[in-house]
């Protein structure tokens, strides 16, 4: 019974994790490195992420600047951000490339702001799934007379709490992604 609570509560861990993740993803009007996690250049034959391919720096709010480690990835990494969602157009400067995010619109915002709350819901739909799973499990031990039906009321119980716990995590993560994407 504790072993599929701590199971449970490891696996909503990690869903909340990707959620956060996925909204570091979504861009907002400052630049931050995060913003190129997903993103995949071809690089001999291999799509690989640009993390792996180049260092970035940040030196102002809107301007990201990528070193390449091997200059000959450069012509794949702009092509990998120019084809991104983004919507951001690199430019080479000799050694570096140079993106500037453009102001976004209040119709971007609001697109941003969409796509956050899907991420969200997709965080959450992956939560209750694993609260479904350890549900399941603990009504086959009951069953299985492994654990007694006030165990396995206690345990739901526990485990509702811990369900409550991550989706109330992941929408506060969501109420500070739409803070931070309204903000001008």
């Amino acid at each position: 019974m504790d072993s599929t609570l701590r199971e449970a509560d490891d696996k909503m861990a990690k869903a909340v994790e990707h959620a956060r993740e996925e909204f570091a993803a979504i861009r907002t009007g400052r630049a931050h490195p995060a913003m190129f996690a997903n993103i995949t250049a071809d690089y001999y034959g291999q799509p690989t992420p640009l993390q792996q391919l180049a260092g970035f720096q940040v030196p102002e709010p809107r301007v990201v600047i990528i070193s390449p480690y091997d200059i000959s990835a450069k012509g794949a990494i702009e092509k990998a951000i120019r084809e991104s969602d983004l919507g951001v157009n690199p430019s080479d400067d000799g050694k570096v490339l140079r993106v500037v995010l453009p102001e976004l619109t209040e119709d971007r915002r609001r697109e941003f702001i969409k796509v956050a709350k899907a991420k969200a819901e997709d965080g959450r739909v992956a939560v209750r799934n694993l609260r479904r799973s350890a549900k399941q499990a603990l009504d086959r031990a009951e069953k299985d007379s492994e654990i007694s039906q006030d165990d396995n009321t206690g345990a739901e119980k526990r485990l509702d709490g811990l369900t409550r716990k991550h989706i109330d995590t992941i929408d506060e993560m969501l109420k500070h992604k739409e803070a931070e994407l309204l903000e001008v």
